[in-house]
């Protein structure tokens, strides 16, 4: 099932939700000048067994099984070290399998062994939890116990619009971002001008110019090997987002499934296809890899980038210039459909990632080790790590990591101890931006990049295709998810099978098969669900246009 709802029929979902958790601590990696963890001074202060006073609780950390091995375990390295160094609290880290986490928690709710704080990206499960009475109300230990994160939902009363469940309590916590880019839609500047094309403004011109693209060699080598576009993972969205086609809107005041906006968008698939403008094969180009490396060897004109205005974006940058030294490229405005014109997948401004135990032992500490983490001096120094040793202050103002094969092996791992580090904190100096060396002329131009893509994007004037993200979606019965799961992937496939099969099979047909398949997998129920809660909560909903609020 898809990340949010608003977001089912694209191929890939934002990559969303994204922002780091809390780490754990080392035992005994050594620092640059080959001195011990325990000896590292400054570097890194270190606690062995209990912590004489302070009162103790447990808390889960992502096990990715990306920790360096000199730098010890997801829950035992030098981050749970230093975290338990300088926290009013102790705290235990309970592993939980990034891919399995769901499956983790439910064994240890099942045996009460669930930690006392409990990290988890999926607002989903946390749904669940809350619907099963296994999550505590948190109002009042906030306001008792977490003076630094009571000023965050007073600043940000969005915040605490997310974390507050249907009783009208708050249950979740979460942090703040500026709102960001995450998809993108990058074009081949340079075959832009040799083939004497216009940026496509509108959904007619994208597909003509992804034509020329695929048939006027762009590349100079007198051979037919070019795509216009790509339609595995991300590029799939992008279409859809053309269209706003989520499988939801918000439309005269009522959240309806919107069926013909599917059909707009599955109707250019399929012209792309047909036309040749596209890799025959891109149904089993699960990840979009295949699609990647078309465009970083100069065989695609326009791509769907997961990440593009970030570090994967740079990534991808990078390696594009070193194979295409003369290629140019840049992110443009999605087109404009007949719908009107949409941006594509951005990373929301406001997310919850934490929940308390019910059965907490000590709901007063974990609410004081929250306060803790949303403190501006924690958030900085597990973002970049220790000052004089990770990172020193640039020219900017912001932090310049001083080694980045050093901060790579000991701090960039460490997100999962960073989900409740809101980069509204930092400012400027939190943006990927930031961190780009001006002096290297490949990140300047990337740094532009930037810049254009969130010109192109982050506007209001051109909103999110979906009206609500994944973590502002109720808790579906269980009834439902099983309807979900079933007529989903039945959907999916009938789609699919129209793009592909030519004149045999139309988009017309799939539409009423789409339809059909839907209703007798007991669709309507959902969508009788979805709609009666919308008019009831409508005015306590976080939709995507609020998240201009924290621009």
């Amino acid at each position: 099932m898809a990340k949010h709802m608003g977001k089912w029929c694209a191929a890939s979902v934002v990559t969303v939700l994204v922002i780091g958790v809390l780490l754990t601590s080392c035992i005994g990696g050594k620092t640059e000048d080959g001195a011990t963890a325990s000896s590292a001074g400054s570097e890194r202060q270190q606690t062995d067994g209990k912590s004489a006073g302070k009162p103790e609780i447990t808390v889960s950390v992502y096990d990715r099984g990306n920790v360096p091995a000199e730098e010890g375990t997801a829950a035992r390295n030098r981050w749970t070290e230093w975290i338990n160094a300088n926290s009013p609290v102790q705290v235990k880290f309970v592993p939980i399998p990034r891919w399995e986490s769901e499956m983790k928690f439910n064994t240890l709710f099942a045996s009460g062994k669930a930690p006392d704080l409990i990290m988890e990206y999926s607002t989903g499960y946390t749904n669940q939890l809350y619907a099963q009475i296994l999550l505590l109300p948190l109002d009042g230990p906030v306001e008792r116990y977490a003076p630094d994160y009571k000023a965050l939902l007073q600043q940000y009363p969005v915040l605490r619009k997310l974390g507050t469940k249907a009783d009208g309590k708050l249950y979740g916590l979460g942090a703040i971002s500026p709102i960001t880019t995450n998809h993108v839609l990058f074009i081949r500047a340079d075959w832009l001008n040799k083939l004497n094309l216009d940026i496509p403004t509108t959904t007619e011109q994208f597909y003509e110019v992804a034509k020329a693209f695929a048939e006027q060699d762009p590349d100079g080598n007198g051979k037919k090997d070019t795509y216009g576009m790509n339609l595995s993972f991300v590029g799939d969205s992008i279409v859809n987002a053309m269209f706003g086609h989520s499988e939801w809107k918000v439309e005269n005041g009522a959240y309806v499934h919107a069926w013909d906006r599917a059909k707009a968008a599955y109707e250019l698939k399929k012209r792309l296809y047909d036309g040749g403008m596209v890799d025959m094969y891109y149904l089993t180009d699960k990840n979009g890899e295949r699609a990647q490396q078309d465009f970083v060897t100069g065989k695609l004109g326009m791509f769907g980038a997961n990440g593009g205005a970030g570090a994967l974006g740079l990534k991808l940058y990078e390696t594009f210039k070193k194979n295409v030294p003369d290629g140019e490229i840049m992110p443009i405005a999605l087109p404009r459909s007949r719908f009107g014109q949409y941006s594509p997948a951005l990373s929301p401004s406001a997310y919850i990632t934490a929940v308390v135990n019910a059965k907490a032992t000590n709901p007063e500490a974990a609410l004081q080790y929250v306060n803790f983490l949303v403190q501006p001096s924690t958030i900085k120094t597990l973002r970049y790590g220790i000052e004089g040793v990770h990172y020193t202050t640039g020219k900017n103002g912001c932090p310049q990591v001083v080694n980045a094969d050093k901060s790579k092996r000991e701090v960039d791992w460490n997100l999962d101890f960073r989900m409740l580090s809101s980069s509204a904190s930092g400012g400027e100096c939190d943006k990927f931006i930031s961190r780009l060396n001006p002096d290297n002329p490949t990140e300047k131009r990337f740094g532009e990049l930037i810049q254009a893509a969130e010109a192109a994007y982050i506007s209001p004037d051109r909103p999110i295709y979906y009206d609500i993200d994944a973590s502002a979606q109720p808790h579906w019965p269980e009834h439902l998810q099983i309807i979900v799961k079933n007529a989903t992937k039945a959907i999916s496939d009938i789609w699919s099978k129209a793009v592909v099969s030519g004149p045999s099979y139309t988009i017309d047909q799939a539409f009423e098969d789409a339809k059909s398949a839907w209703d007798n997998a007991g669709g309507a129920q959902l969508d009788s669900y979805l709609a009666g809660w919308y008019a009831a909560n409508k005015e306590k909903v976080v939709h995507t246009k609020d998240w201009y609020d924290n621009k």
